[in-house]
């Protein structure tokens, strides 16, 4: 999946239509019962930090999306079923939250019947320009799939006489990129069927709110003598007392203000630098090892520090049961890969393969679970609390051949933020890049140099045999 913001997926104008759930069917969220399932712990801390920012006086967007084409002009009447269908399937769409209490800070859920669920279409008009068209679509976006309203997901579709492309946008705290990865073939098996008139014979998929309370309930198992605590402890102890930012020099001020963002999306190699880079670290774990430690090299060239320390996402999809349900299955395992006594790449890919086998379990269990028994005061500041780097391979999910085909794109929302969050994705087309990182010029360019250089390790190290 070609991760890049909003203003770079190959927007073409056309005429634009939304979807979104019907204010009635909205309104009878009002008035529905507690549901006593939870929010997983990486949803709370996603809403509280959402409503913190917000406290301190700044809208920062969190939604993330998809989009991608249908090759014909689409029927809108047979997309808003499929689209209706698509959403039916994903308990965790039709589910929200409440703030209650006597403070008003405990988080309560409640979810509407897959009955009243309903979408109400309407037809916003023509667009010629793309640049018109990308602002508006952001705006909405913006302004739906925000983290403190519900519902919070929007559907868009850009009808044109020879194609349709829809866009999708969701609060973070219900999709993961893994889900958006699976939503091009869903829909256009389930257009495919609507339009047939036919029904599509699908298996139920799992709840990620019934994930939400069997994860919730294995976290807090744990207490502060669990050896996971005492790692992360000793992680944020080394990280200075914090969680980790890429070491590089970023610009930042210090009069504490959350900066604007920039993106950096682009292909790094193509497939066959990438299957050579794959076959090279292969024995140390594979791209990811890799890409660490070409990371954890580079911006040792650039910031010069002796140990590169970054948190690493992993799926939590532990069960197939999970594999098809869209939700925020995600956790992350702390790394640190010293560099004082490695120079070379091949040293520092040991250091890796070290530094993730000892660590990646740490995953499994909730960082927000860890912290709150740390008795850490991480006050939440910034949408991202922590830097990170990311690797996903992406050629196992079906329709993967096709997506340079369909124009698919997962979307990132770029606003503000004082973090950098690298993803690095194979496909199969070659490695491609998405990074979000604070918007000042020496920041810009640091990154610039660390994806020129990040490009530069994976083709020498593909190409030496």
């Amino acid at each position: 999946m070609r991760m890049t913001d909003i203003r770079h997926c190959e927007i073409r104008p056309g005429r634009l239509v939304e979807w979104t759930l019907d204010p009635a069917a909205a309104a009878t969220a009002k008035s529905l019962p507690e549901d006593s399932r939870p929010p997983a712990y990486i949803q709370e801390s996603h809403l509280r930090t959402s409503r913190s920012v917000r406290e301190d006086g700044l809208f920062v967007p969190t939604w993330i999306g998809a989009c991608f084409d249908f090759p014909d002009r689409v029927d809108l009447d047979v997309l808003q079923e499929a689209l209706r269908a698509w959403t039916l399937r994903h308990e965790t769409l039709r589910s929200g939250f409440t703030w209650a209490g006597p403070l008003g800070d405990e988080l309560v859920r409640f979810t509407l019947d897959s009955e009243d669920v309903r979408l109400h279409r309407e037809e916003i008009g023509d667009f010629t320009d793309e640049t018109a068209l990308a602002a508006h679509l952001q705006s909405r976006f913006d302004t739906v799939a925000d983290a403190l309203r519900w519902p919070n997901f929007i559907y868009a579709a850009v009808v044109r006489d020879d194609s349709t492309s829809v866009y999708m946008a969701f609060d973070h705290s219900n999709v993961d990129a893994y889900s958006l990865q699976k939503i091009p073939v869903a829909l256009h098996e389930l257009y495919d069927a609507a339009a047939a008139g036919r029904p599509l014979e699908q298996e139920p998929v799992a709840s990620y709110v019934d994930f939400c309370q069997a994860e919730r309930a294995d976290a807090d198992e744990i207490d502060e003598s669990h050896d996971i605590v005492a790692r992360w402890q000793e992680f944020i102890k080394n990280c200075e007392g914090q969680l980790p930012n890429f070491p590089v020099d970023l610009g930042l001020g210090s009069d504490g203000e959350l900066p604007p963002q920039r993106a950096l999306c682009e292909p790094l190699v193509d497939a066959e630098d990438a299957a050579a880079f794959e076959a090279h670290c292969r024995p140390y774990g594979g791209s990811l090892v890799g890409v660490l430690a070409a990371t954890a090299l580079i911006v040792h060239e650039i910031g010069g520090e002796p140990v590169f320390n970054t948190i690493v996402p992993f799926h939590t999809r532990a069960t197939s049961r999970w594999s098809d349900s869209v939700g925020w299955y995600v956790g992350g395992a702390p790394v640190e890969i010293p560099l004082a006594q490695t120079r070379d790449f091949h040293g520092t890919l040991e250091n890796a393969r070290a530094a993730l086998h000892a660590n990646r379990r740490l995953a499994r269990t909730p960082l927000e679970r860890v912290l709150r028994l740390l008795g850490t005061d991480f006050r939440p500041t910034s949408p991202d609390l922590y830097s990170l780097v990311s690797f996903l391979d992406a050629r196992d999910v079906p329709g993967s051949e096709r997506w340079a085909e369909l124009k698919f794109y997962g979307l990132i929302r770029v606003s503000y933020g004082d973090r950098v969050c690298v993803w690095v994705n194979r496909l199969h087309e070659g490695l491609w890049l998405a990074c979000r990182y604070p918007d000042t010029d020496i920041a810009h360019k640091n990154l610039s140099l660390y994806a020129t250089r990040l490009r530069e390790v994976i083709t020498s190290v593909a190409r030496q045999g």
